[in-house]
């Protein structure tokens, strides 16, 4: 049924469920799996430079979160015996990093955590989740943690 499963992964409790239900399905579909972290390069924009001090720190920073987020990624699923691609992407919203990669693969199923943010506290946050569901032209299994 799901020939391409694509799981956006950041490291947090709520993206390793997210990898649980990947490999259950997977091994269920026979699926290939791509795990990818997207990076924004530049959160400073529209920053003057002077103001953006530590632009080179950020992004040594986030690298190592997303190389630190796919080896983990990348671990549950060959500890599963299933095969995974990874990928760290750049992209200045995430939300569309995880768009845009879903089309560029091929992904027929889009599979992502949710924090299950409520009221306000998801007003003022706001939902990658929510995004990439409004925003995906493939199904998007929303995995609550």
């Amino acid at each position: 049924m799901f020939k391409h499963i694509l799981v956006p992964v950041d490291g947090s409790p709520t993206a390793a469920v997210a990898i649980d239900k990947a490999i259950a399905l997977a091994k269920a579909f026979q699926s290939a799996v791509t795990a990818i972290y997207v990076i924004d390069p530049y959160p400073f924009t529209g920053v003057g430079t002077d103001y953006a001090y530590g632009q080179e720190q950020y992004l040594a920073a986030a690298t190592g979160d997303a190389n630190e987020a796919i080896k983990t990624a990348k671990d549950a699923f060959e500890a599963a015996g299933v095969a995974v691609k990874t990928s760290v992407v750049e992209g200045h919203v995430v939300y569309k990093g995880i768009v845009e990669t879903a089309q560029a693969i091929g992904a027929d199923l889009v599979v992502m955590g949710s924090h299950g943010r409520r009221g306000l506290e998801k007003l003022m946050l706001g939902s990658v989740t929510q995004r990439v569901l409004s925003h995906a032209n493939v199904p998007v299994l929303v995995v609550r943690a």
